[in-house]
């Protein structure tokens, strides 16, 4: 039985909540047929500005153990929590953040240099 780790969707319209289930591949996300619920994640940012993630490291460990496949998702946190070698798509989100961070320097510095000159 393939067994695969997912995120499935809880939580409101533009507010959602997901838990991370250990559920056969065949059946559908929400299906409420998940072999384990396996940790939580709230991607919207509280007032700290933080994303959080809880996970339950032991049976996660023991999912794994027995062959079970994560998502790209799951495996993206995995892979920032430790558990799993970093995910290739962090690094592509962090190059974007951080050039879209220095054209935004830029474009302040030239508009502050603009104003100085006027």
């Amino acid at each position: 039985m393939p067994v695969m780790l997912r995120l499935a969707r809880h939580g409101c319209t533009n507010r959602p909540f997901y838990h991370i289930v250990a559920i056969h591949n065949k059946f559908a996300r929400n299906s409420g047929r998940a072999l384990e619920q396996l940790g939580t994640y709230d991607p919207m940012p509280n007032n700290h500005n933080e994303k959080l993630v809880s996970l339950n490291v032991e049976r996660l460990k023991y999912w794994l153990a027995v062959g079970a496949h994560p998502t790209s998702p799951v495996s993206h946190l995995l892979g920032l929590s430790g558990l799993l070698p970093v995910h290739p798509r962090t690094y592509v989100i962090a190059r974007r953040a951080r050039h879209k961070a220095d054209i935004k320097e830029r474009t302040a510095a030239a508009e502050a240099e603009g104003e100085g000159t006027s």
